[in-house]
């Protein structure tokens, strides 16, 4: 096979790919629950400016940063992803908050690392990481192909900012 015709193969490949993509974006984008926004609070402190003291999450030794958040005052450990939409959810992080997932309606179709998902939106009373809270957070609980749940921009985009340095997250409420 010529190195012109693979190029033209790959290319094509590309191509079909970020079309897919782009359109389950955009039909995820559609059914996505209407987020609100909330206002985020720093842990309590004495001194008045500790009101706006960023969170900060170290980063681990895999690269990655991992947060051990509290969701409703249940502990539960995300992997912080920027590129995910929601906050996402085990199947078994949902059942140990409580939340009842043979109730649930699976009718928004997701894309996770394991391939096409399905997922139920859920509305979350508060998620605090490294003390940062918001309340009323929207999540997905996503049926199959998630190993660990995400701490994804339905949290993230709602705080002031939000920073990524050598060794650490920081979190600005």
């Amino acid at each position: 096979m010529s190195n012109a015709l693979k190029f033209a193969l790959v290319t094509g490949l590309a191509c079909v790919s970020a079309v897919a993509w782009s359109e389950a974006l955009v039909t995820l984008a559609q059914r996505a629950p209407a987020l609100r926004a909330a206002v985020a609070t720093a842990p309590a402190a004495s001194a008045p400016a500790a009101a706006s003291a960023a969170a900060t999450i170290p980063k681990s030794a895999d690269g990655h940063y991992w947060a051990e958040g509290q969701v409703d005052g249940r502990s539960v450990r995300f992997l912080v992803d920027t590129g995910a939409s929601a906050v996402a959810l085990t199947p078994a992080d949902a059942h140990h908050l409580g939340i009842d997932t043979s109730g649930l309606k699976f009718s928004y179709k997701v894309v996770t690392a394991s391939g096409e998902a399905h997922a139920a939106a859920v509305k979350l009373g508060s998620v605090t990481v490294a003390g940062a809270r918001l309340d009323n957070v929207d999540a997905l609980v996503i049926d199959k192909g998630l190993d660990t749940s995400l701490l994804g921009m339905s949290y993230l985009g709602r705080l002031a900012s939000f920073q990524a340095t050598r060794g650490a997250l920081i979190l600005q409420p």
